[in-house]
């Protein structure tokens, strides 16, 4: 009997647990259906999502339906804007839903969703890109409702990794709430609920451009009382936390035909000055964990009324504090004598007169004393904005009093008495004459530390505020191997810090030395992390390093840098006496007449870089004067590939390069592919050192008469063209010994080539065969030869070069030039005797034969001999 109860319960078990695989697929279609009957009626916008699917396991014995990839696109006027995107929505309800006919509506009980954004925008005419509600729907009466084919009845909810963003265009307010994490639990079958919520996520907040709020933390955790009927929300018991600084709210928000309602007030529910130091994001503080605090530090504010398309609630946020101190504990030094008094306040729910005053804000460290104060009104038209500093602060202090992260301690004096006063429509305007700047800020002593171990000590700074520019007076500093002095003027400061315009400067530099590389960082490197296989073996994996950036000249940049350096040290090169004027603006930095001493000569430059377009791109024209050609073509590296066989040149060089093309966007140098441009040189009193080339070393062994040491290049002029990675080398004579050799041809910056080479040889030149036979003519006939031209092919690469000659082809040329110079000149005898017998008529008939007979006579004679020579010329030795 046991044993068929237990066959016939695993026979149940069985079934129910097919079934509950079974249902999700006969009921994927009508949940489907469902959903995208409720989109249909519901909205006038672009809906689409990857799938639908139906769970019975997530949250058994409720069914679980998940939607995928859930995304709105709002039509116009916000064409192709994002509304809504979220990455998965679950939609919980009881599986007896699932058996519903058609027409009955389907009632949700909870709702989850993950990695979503949802997307405000209000355009400059005050239109919502939200309202996609059709127009018939907004009409509907709530018995039509009742024939919905969804229907809420939510006991919980929770969305997870979500992104808020409210972006009013008229106001031009932006906020951003990243990260956000909440949750709730209440029964929204009633109309009057309690709601508990738990709730993370980082708020920034600009207006205008000007930011207020970058990534602060908020928490809270609170009960709401709603009454859903007036759609009114009461806060009950709550905690919330702006980074560390804790908050209590009192009071309500209710929705309302205009907007929104607010009557709320808050606090903070603890005096103790912690709560300031707990209001510092997290990234420039540390545990609160045994401060020691005297004093307090208060946030007490309301807000009440109506916040509509042209109000906002009246408000008041006091933020104060009264000579109060705090030391961290193990560190040497405190902050005293703190005092804070900040006001926030709108009193006509208009935002435009919401004004900001700090009244004032001061601290001691030792006896360094620094103060600050400053007014903001006006705030959404035309801000207006007064401030002053003045104090001490010794930089050495500040790691010793709060736990700044730093690699390596600072050290300096920092002073300050400034204060200004302008308008951000003078601002904008460039109308300098409002905008009113005085006093000067000064640093002395300072010394940094960077993470690679390079230091910067700035003996001096000194910066004095005009009504239109900041001047800077004074800036002498050393980092590593150099020294720079810096004077100069800044324009259009403000307009560059709050409205993002450009940033105008004119400045000069000096030094006596200058290393490039002090001013060079380093990219940064893998890290390695160390982690465990199995329990008796690890390994090391290294994380990907970051990609490199690409580099790119700042667009806000507008600037002028007059240069000028005794010794420049960059890579293995040293320039002496160099100068030159850097123009930065539109993204392109221009160097004009910038001349350096180097290779014994002087090289002059002008030119620019683009980081504009996506590939950066340049243009220079260069001119070597008496630069030696050695050094120049060794250690500059793009000329190196221009021109590989110039390095084996001993003598000097005069030359003008043109050069543009692209460069690589993370290292700004040149992409050799993509270079064109020309060269024209002069070789002034050169010679060669063939030892080292093995280009030159290949043709001597091919030519053997050649030998490179003897060329003659002094004076010589060429001109090379590239472009495609290639260099052409226009043809240019060479004058070896009584010989004349044309150069040209081609080579890539891969170093392959394909050179010619055409010599105008003498005949004595080409062997000891050819030497022998020539010593059987005569001077005058041997001088009458014509040169022999001699044709040679180089190809192959610089490291491995193939050379082919026509030395054959040269030397049958020099054997029927002798034979038909011989033929020529015993013909000419031969006409000569009988022209003289001829006219001397003298002799009889058989006399004329005789002579037929002397002249068949000496043409046989002349035919031997030219045998003889070609034997000569091409017998073997023995």
């Amino acid at each position: 009997m046991l044993k068929k109860i237990l066959k016939i319960t695993a026979i149940v078990l069985v079934v129910i647990i097919a079934a509950l695989f079974a249902i999700p697929y006969l009921f994927k279609d009508q949940i489907k259906t469902k959903i995208t009957e409720a989109i249909n009626e519901s909205v006038d916008a672009k809906v689409s999502f990857a799938d639908a699917d139906l769970s019975l396991f997530k949250n058994f014995p409720n069914a679980t339906v998940a939607i995928e990839k859930l995304v709105i696109i709002n039509k116009a006027p916000f064409e192709g804007d994002t509304l809504v995107s979220l990455g998965e929505l679950n939609l919980k309800m009881s599986i007896k839903e699932l058996f519903k006919g058609k027409d009955e509506p389907l009632n949700i009980q909870g709702i989850s969703s993950t990695d979503g954004l949802i997307n405000i925008i209000f355009n400059k005419d005050g239109v919502g890109n939200f309202d996609i509600a059709l127009k018939d729907k907004k009409e509907e009466t709530k018995e039509e409702e009742a024939s919905k084919p969804l229907s809420l009845k939510i006991q919980n909810y929770k969305i997870e990794n979500f992104t808020f963003r409210y972006i009013d265009q008229g106001s031009k307010i932006k906020m951003v709430i990243d990260s956000l994490n909440h949750e709730g639990t209440g029964d929204f079958t009633n109309s009057k609920l309690d709601l508990t919520t738990k709730t993370t996520a980082n708020v920034s907040l600009d207006m205008d451009k000007m930011n207020y709020m970058k990534n602060v933390k908020l928490t809270l955790d609170a009960v709401l009382g709603i009454d859903l009927d007036k759609s009114k929300y009461t806060f009950k018991e709550n905690k919330a936390l702006i980074n560390q600084l804790p908050l209590e709210f009192d009071g309500f928000i209710q929705m309302v035909e205009a907007g929104q309602l607010y009557d709320l007030k808050f606090k903070t529910p603890t005096s103790s000055f912690t709560n300031f130091l707990g209001l510092i994001p997290s990234a420039y503080s540390s545990s609160l964990n045994g401060v020691k605090t005297t004093g307090d530090f208060t946030v007490v504010g309301f807000a009440k009324g109506e916040l509509t398309d042209k109000t906002v609630p009246k408000f008041n946020i006091a933020i104060a504090s009264n000579n109060a101190s705090f030391q961290y504990p193990n560190l040497p030094k405190s902050v005293q004598n703190i005092v804070i008094d900040t006001k926030i306040i709108n009193e006509t729910g208009i935002l435009n007169d919401t004004y900001v005053n700090l009244d004032q804000l001061s601290f001691r460290i030792d006896q360094d004393v620094f103060s600050a104060k400053a007014n903001v009104r006006n705030i959404t038209v035309n801000p207006l904005v007064k401030a002053a500093l003045k104090g001490t602060i010794n930089l050495a202090n500040l790691s010793k009093a709060y736990p700044v992260k730093l690699d390596k301690p600072l050290a300096g004096i920092l002073k300050a008495d400034v204060t200004t006063e302008f308008d951000m429509a003078s601002v904008e305007k460039s109308q300098y004459q409002n905008i009113k700047n005085a006093g000067t800020m000064s640093l002395s002593g300072f010394k940094y530390t960077d993470e690679n171990n390079k230091s910067m000590n700035i003996s001096t700074a000194l910066v004095e505020f005009n009504t239109s520019t900041i001047n800077l007076k004074k800036f002498d500093a050393t980092t590593g191997r150099s020294d720079i002095s810096i004077n100069g003027v800044l324009e259009n400061f403000y307009g560059f810090m709050f409205k993002k315009q450009e940033l105008k400067g004119n400045f000069n530099m000096s030094s006596n030395q200058l290393a490039v590389d002090d001013f060079m960082t380093s990219g940064e490197p893998a890290k390695t992390e160390t982690g465990t296989a199995t329990e008796k073996e690890s390994e090391t994996k290294a994380t990907t390093a970051k990609p490199a950036e690409a580099m790119k000249i700042p667009a806000f940049l507008n600037c002028t840098l007059n240069a000028k350096a005794n010794t420049v040290l960059y890579d293995n090169l040293k320039l002496k006496d160099v100068s030159g004027k850097l123009i930065i603006k539109d993204e392109k930095a221009l160097l004009e007449n910038f001349k350096t001493s180097i290779f014994g000569g002087t090289i002059g430059l002008t030119g620019s870089v683009s980081t504009k377009a996506k590939v950066p791109t340049f243009d220079m024209n260069l001119g070597f004067n008496q630069v030696d050609i050695a050094q120049t073509f060794t250690q500059l590296e793009m000329m190196k590939k221009i021109a590989p066989l110039a390095g084996i040149i001993n003598g000097k060089l005069n030359s003008t390069i043109k050069l543009n093309g692209n460069l690589d966007a993370n290292e700004l140098t040149p992409d050799l592919k993509s270079l064109s441009g020309d060269l024209i040189g002069q070789l002034l009193s050169a010679t060669v050192n063939a030892k080292n080339s093995t280009v030159l070393n290949s043709l001597t062994s091919n030519i053997k008469f050649l030998d490179p040491s003897k060329l003659n290049l002094n004076d010589l002029k060429m001109a090379l063209t590239f472009d495609d990675g290639k260099v052409n080398v226009k043809p240019f004579d060479i004058k070896y010994q009584d010989i004349k050799v044309t150069v040209g041809g081609t080579h890539g910056f891969d170093q392959t080539m394909n050179y010619n080479l055409k010599l105008d040889v003498p005949a004595k030149y080409l062997g000891s065969e050819a030497s022998a036979f020539l010593s059987k003519l005569s001077p005058a006939d041997a001088a009458k030869l014509d040169n022999i031209p001699i044709n040679a092919m180089i190809t192959g690469n610089f490291s491995n070069p193939k050379v082919s000659t026509d030395m054959k082809s040269a030397v049958s040329s020099l054997a029927s030039q002798v034979v038909n110079q011989q033929k020529e000149k015993l013909t000419q005898k031969g006409t000569s005797a009988l022209t003289d017998l001829i006219n001397k008529n003298t002799k009889a008939k058989d006399t004329t034969k005789a002579a037929a007979t002397e002249k068949e006579t000496k043409t046989q004679e002349a035919t031997k001999k030219a045998s003889d020579l070609l034997n000569g010329l091409f017998k073997k030795k023995k």
